[in-house]
């Protein structure tokens, strides 16, 4: 057996991009890979408010100098974000909209940003705005098959576009946002004027024409976009209409997430309007609103009024809501840009497992489930530079180990008492999985059912529809998962800090830094008891179906070490 080089995680593997907003900026950074899955590292958002000095959407105007300043000091603060992260230049798209686009120094400010930032600015027309939009909801849910409508309400446009299988039929961007008509209309107690400028902005546009060549009938389903839709759905569901109490509306009850499926209909949308526009409540009716809707609720019902024309005019009757917009479809044209042959499509699958892991894991729970899988790949990824491993495992089943990495703790919501039969049935009953044969989730079921208790034998029962070539396949999968989720637990891993190798004497997993040799010294770390018994256990699993020994190797750099 040939002795290779460590294997890490390298900087080329992250994205990021940065949306100027009308309302807000907002920077999103993603770990990729060429299969076109990709996971949010992070993701910030700041109110700029570009769009806060126009006064009539009709006309140009100015940023104005407060909201100048501070879209440059959140740039500056993105920018050392991206730094930190060490997310190389090519693989950042900075995009400007509506704002940037409309106002008479926009383009002053995006000289301004990149003499003083470094950042290349690229303004998007509404057009090109909108196109991205739709590669974002491809990224979100599994309509790549299917003529779509999907619809995004910005601060400062709302585009519309008809696309099926990544191309776009129809696109259009209209000057009507949620800052300028919050500005121009809601501010002056001015609803009724706006619903009327609204329908004679959308009836001028051509917009209703054009979808209706189509054939509403025809179209398989109408997707919304952005936080506006978003904020719609989320006051539907915990019915904001109903006069419900929202005092603990952030501590939400994770059985009744269980049910909500991300859609709305023309009522329950007429519904939250309906209570967005009662003046009978008076302080009390704003208290609850800003409870709920937060810093989104100063323009919420410029945008939820906005919405239900657009729904009477086109004749929607229901909208299905997609988690990614514009930013995750710039990361999307990213990708197919540096990765040849990018399919559109992958992220579904991705996308679907993530919502399903956010769905029952607390933010805590999602930290050291993401640790878990980060553990999991530097394995798969070391192992695969063994031949023999190699002819067995290919990078769809690295996406397996992921996904079951992810999602191995869900069942705790429900009890920790044998929660991971309750995961199990989680993934098998809920219908939550997009784009997976029923056979790739029963594998991923499984591994889930099968981290923890008895290593299962070739010939358990749960295994027996599997060919003899996926038994395999899932236990070498299992023995990994296995490994990983007992390495979590010792608090001190750093995933970037994980190297694999190959030797004659096995394969040994060693968690340090190694970027560079000149480091300080490093001593062994102990892990903690309960962590040795469990890692040794699962060990002797992994020798079971590897026919090798696997050493594990902790080490700590540190000051303390050198006294």
């Amino acid at each position: 057996m040939a002795t290779t080089s460590p294997t890490s995680s390298p900087s080329s593997s992250l994205f990021a991009t940065i949306d100027m907003g009308t309302n807000s900026f907002k920077l999103l950074i993603v770990k990729a890979n060429p299969s076109g899955q990709f996971i949010t590292l992070n993701n910030h958002k700041h109110p700029v408010l570009l769009g806060l000095n126009n006064s009539n959407p009709t006309t140009p105007f100015a940023i104005s100098n407060q909201s100048y300043l501070l879209a440059l000091q959140t740039l500056q603060n993105f920018q050392s974000l991206l730094l930190s992260h060490q997310v190389t230049p090519t693989h950042t798209r900075c995009v400007a909209t509506a704002a940037i686009r409309e106002a008479t120094n926009g383009g002053e400010l995006v000289e301004c940003v990149k003499e003083k930032i470094g950042l290349e600015v690229e303004v998007l027309s509404g057009e090109e705005e909108a196109r991205l939009v739709y590669l974002g909801a491809l990224q979100s849910l599994p309509v790549y098959d299917k003529l779509v409508l999907v619809i995004d309400i910005g601060g400062g446009s709302t585009e519309f576009v008809v696309g099926k299988e990544g191309k776009v039929c129809f696109g259009a961007s209209l000057k009507l946002g949620h800052v300028s008509l919050t500005e121009n209309f809601v501010k002056n107690g001015l609803v009724g004027d706006m619903r009327e400028f609204i329908r004679l902005v959308i009836q001028e546009s051509g917009v209703v024409e054009r979808i209706k060549e189509f054939g509403v009938e025809n179209l398989e389903m109408v997707v919304g976009c952005s936080g506006t839709i978003r904020a719609v759905e989320k006051a539907v569901f915990y019915g904001y209409a109903k006069g419900e109490n929202f005092e603990n509306v952030d501590n939400v009850v994770l059985s009744e997430e269980w049910k909500r499926d991300w859609r709305f209909s023309r009522g329950e949308l007429r519904g939250v309007v309906e209570r967005l526009c009662d003046d009978g409540g008076g302080k009390r009716e704003k208290v609850r609103r800003d409870r709920f809707f937060k810093r989104r609720s100063e323009f919420i019902v410029a945008g939820a009024v906005l919405l239900e024309e657009i729904f009477e005019v086109v004749g929607i009757e229901k909208m299905e809501v997609s988690g990614y917009a514009l930013g995750e479809g710039v990361i999307a044209e990213s990708l197919s840009q540096v990765y040849g042959g990018y399919n559109l499509n992958a992220n579904v699958r991705w996308r679907s497992v993530m919502q399903l892991a956010m769905r029952f894991n607390s933010k805590k729970s999602m930290r050291i489930a993401a640790q878990c899988a980060g553990i999991a790949k530097v394995i798969f990824e070391g192992l695969r530079k063994c031949e023999e491993v190699a002819a067995s495992l290919d990078e769809r089943d690295l996406e397996f180990l992921e996904a079951a990495c992810l999602l191995h703790s869900v069942g705790l919501f429900i009890g920790k008492k044998g929660y991971h039969k309750q995961t199990y049935r989680i993934i098998m009953d809920g219908g939550h999985l997009h784009g997976y044969s029923t056979e790739e989730v029963k594998l991923m079921a499984l591994l889930t059912r099968h981290h923890r208790k008895k290593f299962p034998k070739s010939d358990h029962a749960s295994l027996k529809a599997f060919s003899e070539e996926v038994k395999q396949k899932f236990r070498s999968l299992c023995a990994i998962l296995r490994i990983s989720v007992a390495l979590q637990q010792h608090q001190c891993i750093n995933v970037q800090e994980m190297a694999f190798s190959l030797s004659h004497e096995g394969f040994k997993l060693e968690i340090g830094d190694f970027k560079d040799q000149n480091q300080l010294p490093t001593i062994a770390q102990p892990l903690a008891a309960d962590t040795v018994i469990e890692l040794g256990q699962e060990l002797e699993n992994f020798k079971k179906v590897y026919h090798q020994d696997l050493s594990v190797v902790v080490h700590s750099s540190t000051s303390e070490s050198l006294q």
